[in-house]
């Protein structure tokens, strides 16, 4: 048993854990050992760490829909799937004699206070560029960062996955001083995609479409915006229209095959208006 650990003091106005907090959490610990366990569940004892990926993925999902929703009581429940999901992969690993979800709290403790010596030690930091300056150096030290651009998944989802590239790029000073540059070359990058189209050549339009989507991305850097998050909204902005538009022309007696694209598009803009009001 590892010994108990003390955190460095820090200014909280209260004790962060309420009442009942750690029984909660180590409730779920047994529940999900019981459920794995040879008499348990059928479905929880056939899964393994590849099979729950996927659920990683939608959970995760439903979430961030529950933060854009301001959607306060789904935020908690699809927080309490995620962490399903978290004490699913940990009692795997304790079946395995791998490692548990103890282990797993206490190496992120330790990495939290490691890398915040602007909170935990003598470090100084006045802004966010510091304290990011910071953590950075930090894990420096550990001999974790072998490459400027290292740790990035190759299966994030790829608007995501740019913008990680060009976040780290920019960090250590490879992007354009101001947006009015990179909006430059991201007009610069329509042009090549349209001389593409042009030549109706596939492959070079499927590279210039790449370019344009990952100036987009690199754009959302400098105006503080998730291209994954605003791509997302636009996507639900667009099925809220058509929503509209199928419902006027139902009330016609026509679907959307039997329309004009005339009659569709004057809905569409009146489906703007709506939303304005």
């Amino acid at each position: 048993m590892s010994p108990k650990k003390t955190i460095p003091t820090i200014n909280v106005k209260s004790d962060p854990i309420k009442p009942g907090t750690l029984d909660a959490i180590a409730e779920v610990i047994h529940i999900m050992a019981n459920l794995r366990a040879p008499n348990g569940c059928p479905w929880d004892i056939a899964q393994t760490r590849e099979s729950l990926l996927p659920n990683l993925l939608e959970e995760t999902y439903e979430f961030i829909n529950a933060v854009q929703n301001k959607d306060i009581a789904n935020m908690k429940e699809e927080l309490g799937d995620l962490l399903l999901q978290v004490v699913f992969h940990a009692e795997i690993a304790s079946e395995r004699k791998e490692f548990d979800l103890g282990d797993v709290a206490r190496e992120l403790s330790d990495k939290l206070i490691r890398r915040h010596p602007h909170v935990f030690g003598d470090v100084k930091a006045g802004n966010e560029e510091e304290a990011y300056a910071s953590w950075n150096d930090a894990k420096r030290k550990e001999g974790v960062k072998k490459t400027s651009l290292a740790d990035i998944p190759p299966n994030m989802p790829a608007l995501l996955r740019a913008r990680k590239v060009v976040e780290k790029a920019g960090r250590v000073g490879f992007e354009w001083p101001i947006v009015k540059d990179a909006l430059a070359k991201l007009e610069e990058e329509v042009g090549e995609l349209r001389e593409a189209i042009e030549e109706d050549d596939k492959a070079h339009i499927r590279e210039e479409l790449g370019d344009v989507l990952f100036m987009a991305a690199c754009i959302g850097r400098y105006i503080h915006q998730c291209p994954e998050l605003a791509l997302q909204s636009t996507i639900e902005k667009f099925l809220s229209r058509f929503r509209y538009i199928e419902k006027k022309l139902a009330e016609e007696g026509l679907t959307p095959e039997d329309a004009t694209l005339e009659k569709m598009d004057g809905y569409w803009d009146e489906a703007k208006g709506v939303e304005r009001m």
